[in-house]
């Protein structure tokens, strides 16, 4: 006889009850996988859209890539205080808060009349996305009964990895089709969806239960301070960093200035961090030389993946002058390996430790983007864009998921949701920094990407220089990462679908996030 499904009110003891086949448990799923797809898709689909909106908006290199870091710059800045809001105020309110912001930028986005507006326009987007991005899963999290857990998360991973392999090819099909503006005005539907069924069907939750915030006593006492200023200060620092980068060519005295003072405002992130009772990012998680060591290697991987997917979206059409859907097409086949694969790179990982994969994955990559100097004017897909990117998928495919496991394994369970939102964060910034100084380090002028021969100049110089990040990832995992200690936390979900989405296939057994103690952190860096 089938057991009717329960509520969130039907155990005495608090867990979170609510089972994936109930009417609330679907309506729970649906609503994160919405909120979690408009960040997502925006993170895959504005690349494609880069030539098309400098040439409608008469914006220079520098603007487009603004138009890029200026939503990275605000998330990853402000991505572990959005999950620290929803633990203290109620999960499902930050949520929603984060689903009509992201929704009101994004109709700013769509109507925006020059760059310097889209511009401004995507730091609240990436306000926005920091306030929903951690959110999702904590609601999973926090929600449903533990034995179903696993499974919906990777129900919402595995159409989160959906969303981003059909990300590119829906950013083109709009640019080529209704314009541009459309890449960000599709999010005002999913957020109209998405806020009333929240509020109608999604429980509230603070802290680490499901009851009522008016159970917690409204978000007081038994919750942590916020630490606002390391959350003010390691945002400054990215943000004076990147616009001393950008604007380099200039040589003015201001963007001298700049850099010194984001120097100056990261080191006083690290001082405060230091010594507050509760920072955002705890120094002592860094004294496990494992986590430390695979962060660094993080940098090195992401910082190569954010550079190459910035400038082949534009290399593809500038160059080889693919349209917008042609662009976004070719780049499917590294999120298909990754969708298809990455389950047995996981199990491997687990049998031979995460060295070896560690250290092939990034030297595969850093091939593959050495191929990817073939593709010039008038490249064919199949001779030279094609082998570049299966070799990269392969790459992706054998070092994203171990990195993850190894994260989660390198600290200890009551620490693996803050671990696993530093090395998130670590991931965001390494792409914002590439984007930032790639075109810089290359000598591209602010109008190379209006030029195929300049451009395609620039590229030649930008691919060994991220192959040469991925090498030296490589060496740093090689000498560096271990195996973890037998009996160690592994993820729930091993399997991902792309570099934006988080892991996709649910483990049966212990998972690190049923055992974590905030749950507002946000995921692993796959997403």
């Amino acid at each position: 006889m089938a057991v009717p499904a329960r509520d969130a009110s039907d155990l005495s003891d608090g867990r979170p009850a609510v089972r994936i086949a109930s009417p609330k448990g679907k309506w729970i799923l649906l609503t994160t996988v919405l909120g979690s797809s408009m960040a997502l898709l925006d993170s895959t689909v504005v690349n494609v859209a880069l030539p098309t909106i400098g040439r409608d908006l008469d914006a220079s290199l520098a603007a487009l890539q603004w138009t890029v870091n200026g939503y990275m710059l605000s998330l990853a800045g402000l991505i572990l205080l959005g999950g620290s809001l929803g633990d203290r105020f109620g999960r499902r309110k930050i949520f929603v808060i984060g689903v009509v912001w992201f929704a009101a930028a994004s109709l700013l986005c769509g109507f925006a009349p020059n760059v310097g507006v889209l511009v401004a326009a995507r730091v609240l987007q990436g306000v926005g996305g920091a306030l929903l991005t951690p959110g999702s899963l904590a609601i999973i999290q926090a929600s449903f009964h533990p034995d179903d857990r696993a499974r919906a998360i990777g129900l919402w991973s595995g159409f989160g990895g959906v969303g981003a392999a059909v990300g590119p090819f829906l950013g083109g099909w709009l640019v080529d089709g209704p314009g541009w503006r459309w890449v960000f005005l599709l999010n005002i539907p999913v957020a109209l969806v998405c806020a009333p069924i929240a509020l109608l069907h999604v429980p509230e939750s603070v802290g680490g239960t499901s009851r009522p915030a008016e159970a917690e006593g409204g978000g007081s006492g038994s919750h942590r301070g916020f630490d606002v200023l390391g959350a003010v200060l390691g945002a400054l620092s990215l943000a004076l960093v990147t616009y001393a980068l950008i604007e380099a060519r200039s040589g003015s005295p201001l963007v001298w200035a700049a850099a010194v003072a984001g120097v100056a405002a990261g080191v006083a992130f690290v001082y405060v961090e230091r010594r507050r009772p509760d920072p955002m990012m705890p120094p002592d998680i860094f004294a496990s030389r494992q986590f430390t060591a695979v962060n660094l290697v993080t940098l090195c991987v992401y910082a190569a993946f954010g550079g190459f997917f910035f400038l082949t979206a534009l290399q593809l059409q500038v160059v080889a002058g693919y349209s917008a859907l042609q662009a976004g097409t070719a780049l499917l086949p590294t999120t298909v390996l990754m969708l298809l694969f990455s389950a047995r790179s996981g199990e491997l990982s687990q049998r031979i430790g995460p060295r070896i994969p560690l250290t092939v994955g990034p030297l595969l990559c850093a091939a593959g983007m050495l191929l990817m100097l073939r593709v010039g004017e008038d490249a064919s897909y199949v001779a030279d864009v094609l082998p570049a990117l299966l070799v990269m998928g392969l790459g992706m495919v054998t070092l994203v998921a171990p990195l993850t496991a190894t994260v989660l394994a390198s600290v200890d369970t009551g620490r693996a949701g803050l671990a696993s939102g530093i090395n998130n964060a670590a991931a965001r910034v390494a792409g914002l920094l590439a984007v930032a100084a790639l075109p810089l380090l290359t000598g591209m002028g602010e109008e190379a990407y209006r030029s195929a021969a300049a451009f395609d100049a620039a590229f030649r110089r930008a691919m060994p220089l991220c192959a040469g990040v991925l090498v030296v990832g490589a060496v740093l995992a090689f000498t560096t990462v271990r195996r973890p200690p037998p009996g160690c936390l592994r993820p729930e979900c091993r399997r991902h679908g792309s570099l934006t989405a988080p892991p996709l296939e649910p483990e049966r057994s212990r998972g690190v996030l049923g055992a974590q103690e905030s749950p507002g952190s946000s995921g692993p860096p796959g997403r």
